[in-house]
């Protein structure tokens, strides 16, 4: 069953000290981050995923983070894709970046029980890796 998708990201800028070149603030960086990642979207092909638009239109934003005492910024990219099944669709959603999703087409899914079985497994699997991911993160934090 083939999807019509619409999705957002919001990549995180944080400002980075540099003892050479001086400092980049955290827009700065989140508008590069935005960059490179639409640029490997655009261009390193996904099975079973095909971009059919990009938009990088929307300003990058901040939000004070109370714990760490500053703002954290932002820069969004909506992406309309097509993926060839459901499951295509929740590997490419499941980014750290996710923030919305529409399905424009078809505008009613009906699954059977083994799709059902086979869409749960997969997200299973998907937040084994982001949990797996996130533990080499924290480890590599402390």
């Amino acid at each position: 069953m083939s999807v019509r998708m619409r999705v957002r990201f919001d990549y995180v800028g944080k400002a980075k000290a540099s003892k050479l070149w001086g400092s980049k603030s955290g827009e700065l960086v989140a508008e590069e981050l935005r960059q490179h990642k639409a640029s490997l979207i655009r261009n390193v092909p996904i099975q079973g995923i095909q971009i059919e638009e990009l938009d990088m239109s929307q300003e990058v934003y901040s939000i004070y983070d109370d714990i760490m005492g500053k703002s954290i910024y932002y820069a969004p990219v909506t992406i309309c894709f097509a993926a060839s099944t459901l499951e295509d669709a929740i590997k490419f959603t499941m980014k750290e970046e996710f923030r919305t999703i529409e399905l424009l087409e078809p505008q009613e899914i009906v699954l059977s029980k083994s799709e059902i079985e086979k869409l749960t497994l997969k997200v299973n699997e998907e937040l084994m890796e982001y949990r797996e991911y996130l533990g080499k993160k924290i480890d590599n934090w402390k």
